[in-house]
């Protein structure tokens, strides 16, 4: 199985033994989908298959990001 690529921490800061690097971009690109994605969903649609379809998006996300020059970690 491939390691996802999370694109890395969304809000990077230098770290020190004590620092968290906090949620990574996929996951805060998950979340921005899912705020958009807009309430109530669809009634053929679980929660799990809502989660899935902002995952999908995120690594989308990160899949452009990466073709037009952007970080990814």
């Amino acid at each position: 199985m491939s390691k996802i690529n999370d694109g890395g921490p969304a809000f990077p800061r230098s770290a020190s033994a004590f620092d968290a690097y906090g949620m990574s971009l996929r996951d805060w690109f998950a979340g921005k989908a899912l705020a958009a994605y807009g309430a109530p969903f669809n009634e053929d649609e679980t929660r799990r298959d809502v989660a899935s379809r902002c995952y999908e998006m995120a690594d989308a996300m990160l899949a452009e990001r990466s073709k037009s020059g952007g970080s990814d970690a």
